[in-house]
């Protein structure tokens, strides 16, 4: 197989929604890579994989609440380091998480986080992610035992270790974030987190104190009774991946198994909701 890449380089309105939901739909074709740009989103995909029709039923390249447009280059031994050194900025949470790649230098936050960003989603940018960094700063997780669900790059996992919970299983059903979980964890010393790939059925006999779901509405709902049945009395739920409008839909699931709402994180549309057993 070659290493000639054929790069779709997408301006999107509204950016933020649009490069959210056009990530995931391209992510299931064989489109292997993703860079955040000013205006959108460029996706790589191997020429040998690629076909004339790759595109065809991309949803919301059809939708009118969107405007995208894209253009393709095709690309000869794409270097995925200059890629991502271009497009990935550290992140500061609250003055106390700092979120960087290996070639950001440290500086002196409470807890310095090392994520090598071979996708440009999931390493803190996005809203989700740093209102669930926010829940995890503001609490007390010391011994607890606890599960992050969709990892992604593992960030929450290892912010959680950071701040002394143990042990942590970390889970996503995607190859790739499996590895990727794997080699944040080694790249920020952790010795207490366990990363599997799979879905909530690896939760079956399981039972944690806190439960960290960073996904999205479907399947927070879909999945719903097996996070309440593996938590413990008195455990913690943090949810993200979702609207503002999907909190009826999420606290309804909630009450419903007996858990209490806590607090609410909101950035943008997005929102991050805290319960309690």
């Amino acid at each position: 197989m070659s290493n000639i890449y054929l790069g779709y380089h997408f301006t999107i309105e509204p950016k933020e929604l649009g490069s959210e939901i056009l990530v995931a739909e391209l992510g299931e074709k064989a489109f292997e890579s993703f860079t955040e740009t000013e205006n959108g989103i460029s996706a790589f995909v191997k020429k040998d994989l690629w076909d004339e029709n790759i595109l065809d039923d991309i949803y919301i390249l059809q939708s009118e609440e969107f405007k995208i447009e894209y253009t393709i280059e095709e690309i000869d031994q794409v270097n995925w380091n200059e890629e991502w050194e271009k497009n990935f900025e550290p992140i500061d949470v609250d003055g106390k998480c700092h979120v960087r790649a290996p070639f950001h230098p440290k500086t002196d936050a409470e807890f310095d986080i090392l994520i090598e960003p071979k996708m440009s989603f999931g390493t803190g940018h996005h809203e989700t992610t740093h209102m669930m960094i926010q829940h995890l700063l503001e609490m007390d997780v010391k011994g607890l035992k606890t599960l992050d669900m969709g990892c992604g790059t593992a960030i929450l996992a290892i912010l959680a270790e950071m701040k002394g919970a143990e042990p942590i299983d970390a889970i996503d059903i995607d190859n790739w974030c499996y590895l990727n979980s794997i080699e944040n964890a080694e790249r920020n010393n952790c010795k207490h987190i366990s990363v599997y790939e799979g879905d909530a059925a690896l939760l079956a006999g399981k039972k944690y104190d806190l439960i960290i779901a960073n996904i999205n509405r479907n399947i927070l709902l879909n999945d719903m009774q097996a996070y309440v049945d593996s938590l413990n009395p008195k455990g913690i739920i943090l949810f993200s991946g979702f609207y503002e409008e999907d909190i009826p839909f999420i606290d309804a699931s909630c009450v419903e198994k007996g858990l209490t709402y806590v607090k609410k994180f909101q950035r943008n549309n997005w929102v991050s909701l805290k319960y309690v057993n």
